[in-house]
């Protein structure tokens, strides 16, 4: 068998169609933040991060995303306005356009892989166009060892060419852009846009669809830590909710910060070797862990820095999505391997701009897959254009761009696993309080974590009325107190001062819910549907 140096020289892309090129394989992050300098693509921060603009698109573009509809796929997709189909035909012409794009260009190769348990390993070969994507692999995926690459065979194949432009009237695309996944082929085809993130969400996403239909496994968009006990928490939640933050904990060893699969064996696993974690508005004092993280081998996307290479954290003038992506052993409090057992405590983080959630409320089992298939969060006046209040946002199982089944698939297990397990769930409103947006304020991130380390440590009690109080509008149990936490703010309605206007922002709130939750119902159970709000407005 080859060694790894044989290797590094003899790599050939052939079979992928991408002829004459100049293969970099396997280089070390070191490199290749070297050559993204070289290339004038990216430049050192005084943390000593490479910073790179992503270019034109700075996050995902969902209505690109599209699934090839072949035998695999066409009966067990829920296709829609999430899952676009794609012509299976058209696939193997893009795909020879861009591997003929590639052919002739220096490129770089990573085998890596994904499932830190060994039972559930996707090895994964990723051929990138730009050094920096190729390092932003190295930091995210699973690093096998020289050891494991003599004998490494790669079961998908990422293809990403941001430089190659689609062109919609023949490829099929909806524009230049695009993120394709192929069950047959086992590949992920991404070109035109130069956003890290279509890479790991790609993967992600196949993932999502892989391990349910074949591995008896739940795929989860959620972050996990363990403590000294061995108890596994799991934190749900969209970007802009804490789950990043709330997760990396100087007490608890961070098992990983977004995606992880809950086996059939009852343990938890990470997908990832890293962290892609926002850093807009980022502070030593408030997210010091992060914070620590940004130095060499980490790559920011997106920010803005002075002239003596400091970043401007508070600076969105090109997006708000400003991010940074780094090994997860850049983290000192990390879970070697990245696994735990069943967990304890499942929380699901909303940033609720309505302000009428309660900051900690538990759930029952029907609650929690009603929540769980609802993914609600909110948008809030600036984030987009002509956004005045707040605007209800719903993403089914906390991550609906990247779920191939239907919801309710996704909700059955859980709730089964839950139940079997006998798991706390919590519904953690990291949102405001007070009031709205615009009139409340956001909860203090001390508060939170005083609340979520409340239930960690036990101290939360019971499920019972002397304990909790029954919220009247969303059905949920509020604590009546928690340690670390002023009284006053665990009742939302007592921190607006104004009974009317709080009930009736939380009667609009519940009938986003119903609205939003419509097109589940007919697949889901009775139990669940009655997780809901009960109470109707007048």
């Amino acid at each position: 068998m080859e060694n790894y140096d044989q290797l590094t020289k003899t790599i050939s892309l052939e079979k992928y169609g991408i002829k004459n090129a100049t293969i970099n394989y396997q280089l070390p992050p070191d490199e290749l933040h070297k050559i993204a300098i070289e290339k004038e693509q990216g430049v050192e921060a005084s943390s000593g991060a490479l910073a790179v603009n992503t270019g034109e698109f700075t996050g995902r573009s969902p209505k690109d995303r599209f699934i090839v509809k072949d035998d695999i796929t066409k009966d067990r997709i829920w296709w829609g306005d999430i899952n676009i189909p794609f012509d299976s035909e058209k696939f193997d012409k893009l795909y020879d356009k861009v591997a003929d794009y590639l052919s002739n260009k220096e490129v770089f190769v990573r085998d890596s892989y994904a499932c830190a348990d060994d039972n559930y390993k996707l090895n994964i070969r990723v051929i990138n166009e730009y050094s920096w994507s190729n390092q932003f692999a190295y930091n995210m995926f699973l690093r096998p060892s020289e050891k494991e690459l003599e004998s490494f065979t790669p079961e998908w194949t990422v293809v990403n060419a941001p430089g190659f432009m689609a062109i919609p009237e023949v490829d099929g695309t909806r524009q230049h852009n695009f993120a394709i996944l192929n069950f047959t082929k086992k590949i992920a085809l991404i070109g035109g846009t130069g956003y890290t993130g279509e890479i790991k969400k790609g993967i992600f996403s196949a993932l999502n669809f892989i391990l349910p239909v074949f591995k008896e496994t739940l795929p989860m968009h959620c972050s996990a830590n363990v403590g000294k006990d061995g108890d596994t928490a799991i934190f749900f939640g969209l970007s802009g909710t804490g789950k990043t933050t709330l997760s990396t904990d100087p007490y608890r060893s961070l098992i990983g910060d977004d995606e992880h699969g809950w086996t059939k064996e009852n343990t938890i696993f990470n997908f990832e070797g890293g962290c892609y974690a926002k850093v807009i508005n980022l502070s030593r004092d408030s997210e010091p862990e992060i914070f620590d993280a940004i130095k060499k081998g980490a790559i920011l996307e997106n920010v803005i820095l002075d002239s003596d290479g400091h970043v401007d954290f508070e600076n969105t003038s090109i997006t708000q999505n400003t991010r940074v992506s780094y090994p997860i052993d850049h983290i000192e409090n990390i879970q070697i391997p990245s696994t735990g057992k069943n967990p304890k405590n499942i929380f699901f983080l909303t940033a609720d701009a309505f302000g009428v959630l309660p900051p900690i409320s538990k759930l029952t089992p029907s609650q929690a897959a009603y929540h769980f298939i609802s993914g609600y969060t909110a948008k809030v006046a600036g984030t987009e254009a002509g956004v005045k209040e707040p605007v209800p946002s719903f993403s089914a199982c906390f991550g609906a761009p990247f779920m191939p089944l239907h919801p309710s698939k996704y909700a059955e297990m859980l709730s089964k696993k839950m139940i079997d397990a006998g798991v706390n769930v919590w519904l953690v409103n990291t949102g405001w309080t007070g009031g709205p947006y615009g009139v409340g304020t956001r909860m203090k991130l001390k508060y939170t974590r005083a609340m979520i380390n409340a239930v960690l440590e036990g101290h939360l009690g019971l499920y019972n009325y002397d304990d909790y109080h029954i919220h009247s509008v969303f059905g949920v149990a509020q604590p009546r107190s928690c340690p670390g936490v002023p009284t006053s703010v665990l009742s939302p309605r007592a921190t607006w001062n104004d009974d009317e206007a709080y009930y009736k922002m939380a009667f609009k709130l519940t009938n986003a819910f119903r609205e939003n939750f419509k097109k589940f119902e007919a697949h889901c159970t009775e139990e669940i549907r009655r997780g809901g709000p009960q109470r109707y407005a007048f």
